[in-house]
């Protein structure tokens, strides 16, 4: 398609969009009286209006049915996680066995490092990508300080290559070949958080399987932005927060997936408690732990309904589209913002750079040669909201449930005036 850098043009596509009625079911900040445009739903989806609503229903169970809630509620409480599972298993490419929602991100990481990394004198190195998000960081270096290992020695970091702003498959393929017998564990971000970039993860995956290593990966900007076979791709293990592009509030609870042929794995090590037992005998106060043989039995306390319900909200709204519509619309809506951002670049003689590669989700990262975080604060001022990394890159992410294509062209106007105020 050729594009156009007019409002017209940007109404056509939204008039065209088949997804343009969802942006009514979410709730948008206000900026000098109009919605704001809004870029960081790779930070924080936008509340969707239905939440309320979900949250609610379990306030009322608990102040009418008090500790009966558990069995009697309009959706018990003690079976709520099971709901969300059918919906992830779309999202992430997995069966339902494979899914279960509990904890924070980092914190099923820890969990799951219980039964992946288990290093040995000869094979203790685990393989990471370059700067990666400094949660992850601090819970590779505190896992392997754990084990009484030294992290300098355990952590092999893939870097990119000098004056690239990406990394390349082969490079990752040939540092876990080049590791090899050596090579425990291989935890990459699915997508880069800094640069957007995506991972193949199907190459990477079965290039760490053929040497004998375990395989996750932090799906925390892919879950709900690219397209995952999880279970195709047969990685090992993999978990996710809740609140970016599932939209389901801050801090919220987290998913995890562990793949189908470990749920049978009776001698897994594994961290355990009451809620990962079977559900069948888990009343019966048994003192010897039975596995769900699903990734359920990863669980260790009973999750926080009212942080599943506002999770299970947001998820009904996936279950109605489809990750392959929102794909669709993904490819389009990023492509015009990229176009628009080159337009916005050809008219004021700047120096845009668009760092993120063309495997990409939602996100693009533009470097801002010669331009400093004032031109960030007058964005914001100006009714958008996009995130700044240092030392000048603006991160932003059109979520295709909420953003317009209006939006993209009015952010360039918006960029523009911007720009040429402080030249």
């Amino acid at each position: 398609m050729l594009f156009q850098n007019t409002l017209e043009f940007a109404q056509k596509l939204d008039a065209e969009d088949e997804l343009s009625r969802y942006r009514d079911a979410f709730h948008f900040p206000q900026s000098n009286g109009k919605d704001v445009i809004y870029f960081t739903g790779n930070s924080l989806g936008l509340q969707p209006k239905r939440t309320q609503e979900y949250i609610d229903a379990v306030m009322t169970n608990w102040k009418e049915l008090a500790v009966e809630g558990h069995f009697h509620s309009k959706k018990p409480w003690w079976d709520y996680h099971e709901r969300l599972a059918g919906p992830l298993a779309k999202i992430v490419g997995a069966k339902e066995k494979e899914i279960s929602v509990m904890n924070t991100l980092t914190a099923n990481l820890h969990f799951l490092m219980v039964s992946f990394y288990r290093p040995t004198k000869k094979r203790f190195k685990i393989i990471c990508e370059e700067k990666a998000f400094p949660s992850d960081q601090y819970m590779l270096q505190s896992q392997v300080s754990f084990h009484g290992l030294n992290p300098k020695e355990a952590i092999v970091e893939v870097k990119k290559r000098d004056g690239e702003h990406f990394w390349r498959t082969e490079d990752v393929v040939a540092k876990i070949n080049d590791v090899g017998d050596e090579l425990a564990l291989v935890l990459i971000g699915g997508v880069n958080y800094y640069n957007g970039q995506v991972f193949d993860m199907e190459t990477i995956t079965k290039a760490g399987k053929n040497v004998g290593a375990f395989v996750g990966w932090d799906l925390a900007h892919a879950a709900g932005n690219v397209e995952l076979k999880l279970h195709d791709w047969d990685v090992d293990f993999a978990a996710w927060c809740s609140y970016k592009y599932m939209n389901s509030g801050p801090g919220n609870a987290a998913g995890l997936f562990v793949h189908e042929q470990h749920l049978d794995d009776d001698a897994i090590p594994r961290f355990e408690g009451w809620w990962g037992t079977k559900k069948e005998t888990r009343f019966l106060m048994k003192p010897e732990f039975e596995s769900t043989n699903s990734a359920d039995s990863w669980q260790v306390s009973n999750p926080s309904v009212l942080s599943l319900a506002p999770y299970l909200a947001a998820l009904t709204l996936f279950d109605e589209v489809g990750m392959p519509k929102l794909i669709k619309k993904r490819n389009s809506i990023v492509a015009y913002l990229e176009f628009v951002l080159q337009e916005v670049d050809k008219e004021t003689n700047s120096s845009f750079e668009i760092i993120t590669p063309k495997g990409r989700g939602c996100q693009l990262s533009v470097l801002l040669h010669g331009e400093g975080k004032s031109l960030f604060n007058y964005l914001t001022k100006n009714g958008v909201i996009a995130d700044w990394r240092e030392p000048n890159v603006i991160r932003l992410a059109p979520a295709p449930f909420y953003c317009s294509y209006e939006d993209m062209y009015s952010f360039g106007q918006i960029l523009k005036k911007g720009v040429l105020g402080q030249l």
